[in-house]
Formats: structure tokens, C-alpha cells, sequence
């Protein structure tokens, strides 16, 4: 049928499920045990404030995350925002680095699990539902 939407609910709700794992549980472990989560990812010391911030905000969407099991096109601008910061720093932050020889070796792996999200959610994300036009 012409106009109708391609909805990959599968895709999307394995989204959900990877973000719940990945970081929700990353976010929880900075939140509550810092200098565990360091340890584990092989990172240098970091400034507290920053680093909590981002364990809450990984934390939140893996929260999100849960809600959108149920509800996934409800929920779909929550893996939107998701693509969109990290791909603003792959191109922000990882792009320069790399270009200049300064990329750390311990964001390797952030880096590779970050290509996964991108990649799976250009794949989950219904862009057409998201930005199609409304009648209000």
C-alpha cells in the first residue's frame, strides 16, 4: 500500500534491550561505583562531576529504554537522541583525534560499541514515522 510506513519492531525493541544492557548498566555502575567502572574500562582518572553526569545520562536512557519495550514507537526519539549525540562525537571528537594521532587506546572500545549503536539504530529508528507530517 503507498504511504504505508516501515516499522521494524523488532529492531527496535532489540535497541531498547541493547541500551538497557549497555548503558543503563554503564550508567548505574558510574553512578554508584565510580572508580569500579573506571577499573573495569581501563580509564584514566576523571573529574567527578563530569563523569557523574554522564553515568546519570546513560543511566536515563537505559530507563527510558525499559519503557520503550513496551511502547517502541512511543519511545523511538529516545534511540534518536541517542544517534545523534554519538554521532556528533564521532564527528566532534573521535574524527579530530584520529586525524591529529591523539585518539586514546582505551576509547577504542567506546568507540566500537558506539559504531554498533549508530549502526542499529539507523537500522531501528522509523525516521519516516518520527518526521512525517501531522494534521493538527
Amino acid at each position: 500500500m503507498a504511504g504505508e510506513i516501515k516499522i521494524r519492531k523488532n529492531w527496535l525493541k532489540g535497541m531498547y534491550i541493547y541500551t538497557i544492557i549497555a548503558a543503563g548498566l554503564n550508567g548505574l555502575c558510574i553512578v554508584v561505583a565510580p572508580e569500579l567502572n573506571r577499573s573495569l574500562w581501563g580509564l584514566p582518572a576523571m573529574e567527578p562531576i563530569i563523569f557523574g553526569i554522564t553515568g546519570s545520562v546513560y543511566l536515563a536512557f537505559g530507563i527510558l529504554s525499559i519503557f520503550g519495550l513496551r511502547e517502541p514507537l512511543k519511545f523511538s526519539p529516545v534511540l534518536l537522541l541517542q544517534l545523534f549525540y554519538k554521532v556528533i562525537w564521532f564527528a566532534g571528537v573521535v574524527a579530530p583525534l584520529a586525524i591529529s594521532g591523539k585518539f586514546p587506546a582505551y576509547a577504542v572500545g567506546a568507540a566500537i560499541v558506539f559504531a554498533t549503536f549508530v549502526i542499529g539504530d539507523l537500522i531501528a529508528i522509523p525516521f519516516a514515522y518520527l518526521f512525517k507530517k501531522t494534521t493538527d
